[in-house]
């Protein structure tokens, strides 16, 4: 399995904004072939420990079968509709990709 994390922080980190971007992520990404576990949602900001990083606004969580899956993801026509309707609030998107078993 291959862990796909990405965690965006936003321009406009409204309440609206958050959910939107929330709710874009599951209408395009969740149905995608090759993902075995998919989520999507915004930071719980009462958990903020020192060890709680609390620099972004959602984070999407997606396992894929192999990495096979995770390459075919990138390239997926809804991923790429998702990148592009949703891109011009993103200030700074981190990916950690790892595998799991």
């Amino acid at each position: 399995m291959l862990v796909h994390d990405v965690y965006f922080t936003l321009t406009d980190d409204s309440d609206e904004a958050q959910q939107r971007l929330v709710d874009a992520c599951h209408h395009y990404l969740k149905d995608i072939a090759g993902i075995r576990f998919f989520a999507a949602g915004r930071r719980v900001d009462d958990l903020d420990r020192d060890v709680n990083d609390q620099s972004f606004h959602v984070g999407l969580h997606v396992v894929f079968e192999d990495r096979p899956a995770h390459d075919a993801y990138q390239t997926n026509e809804q991923h790429l509709a998702f990148i592009q309707e949703s891109k011009t609030n993103w200030k700074q998107v981190r990916v950690f990709d790892t595998t799991a078993r």
